[in-house]
């Protein structure tokens, strides 16, 4: 399965903040969305950076509660691990896997149309795995 068929059913709605956001707007905003990262991108839509609730914990842990009033560019991932709309599930399962990260942004012809997490990667493959476990035990029963 391709990431656009992904994004078809998930739908392409991406929280995305400047580089200037202070942190504290950005921890608001994690919390009332109950998402785990923000993709930083300029007035074109093109990715700058991401940030997570990971980076901000570790912010917390080097500069204390001033961290809160810091602008996010102080904090995010500049280096930002994307992939195209085109992108095979297993090449994203294996890219976050081996980078460690959970938040992949998803990009055609350059510019952010979507975020996929590692939450929406494990259930497209349980959702296969449960398919192809369909299909066994009908070829069994009418074997």
């Amino acid at each position: 399965m391709i990431v656009s068929q992904i994004l078809k059913s998930k739908g392409s709605q991406v929280h995305t903040v400047s580089k200037t956001a202070l942190i504290k707007e950005v921890s608001c905003l994690l919390a009332t969305e109950r998402i785990g990262a923000v993709v930083i991108i300029d007035q074109n839509r093109l990715v700058e950076g991401i940030i997570s609730e990971r980076d901000i914990v570790r912010g917390l842990s080097n500069y204390g509660a001033k961290v809160l009033d810091m602008p996010v560019e102080d904090l995010m991932t500049k280096n930002v691990i994307t992939r195209g709309v085109e992108s095979q599930i297993d090449e994203l399962r294996r890219e976050m896997t081996n980078s460690r990260i959970r938040h992949l942004p998803i990009l055609d012809n350059g510019r952010l149309v979507g975020l996929i997490s590692i939450g929406d990667v494990v259930k497209n493959r349980v959702e296969e795995l449960q398919a192809e476990g369909d299909m066994l035990r009908e070829y069994i029963a009418t074997g």
